[in-house]
């Protein structure tokens, strides 16, 4: 995708719809994440002024010093920087200070003569800079409203994942990114180094891995993920360039926490020194995947594949200072071990019962090469399959059950799962994505704004527990198969990082409705309009509506952007798509605001596409209150048909019986 592509051009239009009305109004406090505790002082304003000074306390002069560059940035003004040591008087001040107090928080205070940010540590004074730079108007006079903030994170993890391996992007977009996971007080940036299609970080004992393994012959375009585009693409970043972004990342409070994807995901390493797989198997022929998806390619549990992770460890740990080294563990195919002589050896010697057994012994043995590298391991959640190591942090990306099932070992969890936080996922309709051009093409998936704003990362059993303590945080994946250039990558992330962020900072019972944080998203779109950032335009986000005077709900989750709305919004081409198979008594509710008398209903399910997907056994039901309910057909061969009793203002489609297959449910028929 070039910056000329219709995707680019849309950096134009972006906010437009949300610019806010006048100048944004002074008195608000438009700040993402929503701080915990704000007190608004009405008549207390401070206006910023070229006399305006910070002052600020030696252990926060690399936090004064970025404030005052963003300042410049967002007003033109040049404020001086006044050590407090130096006790000049200054009669307009901020004054940057750090107390003994929690960990990442902060109280700000704004009067009329002076802005006060006290930082229960270093951390927490950074934060209380970017929200006084979110206080600042976004035309007009720089006067910041009087208020009184006292504020701290909800977790400690507050991240953002980015997959450089599928594609690569040059540092100065990596560096962007980290502004921006600064602005949103994110303090984790999970940096997927290694892939089947690229090996993107320099390890110096062993050259080949970026010599051959960063680079392939050919990647799939944007339209179809089975052609292939004839062009070789590659990179990497030097081990110059990774110091570099971990200590710009380390400027602002931001752990980069490196992952090098093993055992499986391995093809490119493995393409780069072919003895680290499986190559005593019929037709071994390991090569840069050109693409997507799982490829069957797995490290060998041979002695020497250890040392070479061992040595590949020992350049990572040099490289990057994060308490935490993802492994990654996941989607690792079990054929090759399964043909492989050696590998079947090693489960006999080992006393393993099974492949995955296998992959458990292999990971455990990496987690005690990272302790004795005074780092912890973390993994997605298949780490789990064969036993879970013992020290070992779970990333739970599939079904919950595997984080609670962790807690309950004692484990700590990072919540990262699909059903919230996958931001390559269509943030809108897709048809009305594809409609723009090709080079808006995600991997699938439905995942609106909302969708990630309602996300609780605490699972429901352990809220208000002790157990709730080892889910350290959340973040979002940005899987980049389908992100070719960096426009892209801003449009899947922008503006869904931002409800994300609230997530992750604000306490629950602190966060209002949706609707409330949209009114300020609109503040934060012209942000991300002025700082160039093509995030997507919530204003052109596609909202199912059933028909007026009608209403639907349901038991059953939407499979992508198929809504139970779909089943009365008036349009033959829309159904409803449960995401999985109906249990008993799971339902759909069709109410109506004017009573229905005499009318015949027509319900007709599954063959709405080639995977079927009808009632196999159920019910249609009316009633004239919504909780008495009276069967008034059975589903036979997916259809159901009634002549609704009079004074009907409910109607429901309940399942009777589990089955196994998903459920669609095509737009009702209503006949007088």
């Amino acid at each position: 995708m070039s910056k000329t592509s219709s995707l680019s051009k849309l950096k134009l239009a972006v906010g437009a719809a949300l610019t806010v009305s006048a100048t944004c109004g002074f008195a608000e406090i438009n700040i993402i994440p929503k701080p915990n505790q704000v007190r608004e002082l009405k008549g207390a304003d401070f206006k910023l002024t070229s006399q305006t000074g910070i002052r600020f306390d030696e252990k926060v002069e690399a936090e004064a010093k970025l404030l005052a560059k963003s300042i410049n940035k967002a007003t033109g003004l040049k404020l001086r920087l006044v050590p407090e040591k130096a006790r000049i008087r200054l009669q307009s001040e901020i004054h940057v200070d750090v107390v003994t107090g929690d960990e990442e928080s902060y109280t700000l205070a704004v009067t009329p003569s002076k802005v006060q940010i006290k930082g229960g540590d270093v951390a927490g004074t950074f934060y209380g800079t970017q929200s006084l730079l979110q206080l600042i108007p976004l035309k007009g006079q720089p006067v910041l409203p009087g208020c009184q903030i006292k504020d701290q994170p909800r977790f400690g993890w507050r991240g953002m994942h980015l997959d450089v391996g599928r594609h690569f992007f040059p540092t100065e977009n990596i560096k962007t990114f980290i502004d921006q996971l600064a602005v949103h007080k994110m303090n984790t940036f999970h940096w997927h180094l290694t892939e089947d299609q690229g090996w993107r970080i320099e390890i110096k004992k062993y050259p080949k891995l970026t010599e051959v393994g960063a680079w392939r012959k050919a990647s799939p375009p944007y339209g179809d993920r089975w052609k292939q585009d004839g062009k070789r693409y590659g990179g990497f970043y030097t081990q110059k360039e990774i110091k570099e972004i971990v200590a710009y990342a380390k400027a602002r409070h931001i752990t980069v926490v490196p992952e090098i994807d093993m055992p499986g995901h391995m093809a490119a390493a493995i393409a780069s020194y072919p003895e680290l797989g499986n190559d005593d198997i019929p037709n071994y022929n390991p090569e840069v995947k050109t693409y997507w998806g799982i490829h069957p390619y797995t490290l060998a549990p041979k002695e020497s594949t250890f040392k070479w992770i061992d040595d590949v460890l020992t350049e990572v740990c040099a490289l990057f200072d994060s308490k935490y080294i993802h492994i990654g563990g996941d989607e690792a195919p079990k054929g090759q071990w399964k043909k492989s002589k050696f590998a079947q050896s090693v489960i006999k010697r080992e006393g393993l019962h099974d492949e995955h057994d296998l992959q458990s012994y292999m990971i455990k043995r990496i987690e005690k090469m990272l302790e004795a590298k005074g780092r912890k391991l973390i993994g997605w959640d298949e780490i789990r399959e064969g036993g879970l190591s013992p020290n070992a942090t779970v990333m739970l990306w599939r079904g919950w059950n595997h984080a609670i099932k962790s807690v309950e070992e004692g484990h700590d969890v990072v919540m990262a799962p699909g059903s919230h936080t996958y931001f390559d996922h269509y943030q809108n309709k897709r048809s009305k994505e594809l409609a723009k051009g090709l080079e808006f093409e995600c991997i699938g998936g439905y995942r609106p704004l909302d969708s990630v704003y309602s996300f609780d990362p605490i699972p429901e059993q352990f809220q208000g527990t002790e157990k709730a303590k080892h889910i350290l945080g959340c973040q979002a994946q940005l899987w980049s198969e389908y992100m070719h250039t960096w426009d892209k990558v801003e449009y899947c992330a922008f503006p869904r990082i931002a409800a994300l962020a609230e997530v992750a900072w604000t306490e629950k019972e602190n966060k209002q409705d949706f609707e409330e944080f949209s009114k300020r998203l609109e503040v934060m779109a012209v942000r991300y309009k002025n700082a160039g950032i093509n995030a997507f335009d919530q204003s052109t986000f596609f909202v199912p509506k059933p028909l007026k005077g009608y209403k639907v709900s349901s038991s059953l989750k939407p499979h992508g952007d198929n809504q139970p709305m779909a089943v009365i919004d008036g349009d033959p081409q829309t159904f409803f798509w449960a995401n999985s198979g109906p249990r008993k008594d799971d339902h759909i509710i069709v109410s109506f605001d004017k009573p229905k008398s005499g009318e015949k209903v027509i319900v007709k399910t599954g063959k709405a596409s080639e995977y079927g997907d009808a009632l196999e056994n159920g019910v249609l039901e009316a009633s004239k209150n919504g909780k008495d309910w009276k069967v008034v057909a059975e589903f036979e061969k997916g259809a159901a048909e009634a002549k609704l009793p009079s004074g009907t203002k409910a109607i429901r489609i309940r399942c009777t019986k589990n089955q196994n297959s998903w459920l669609q449910v095509q737009e009702l028929d209503f006949i007088k």
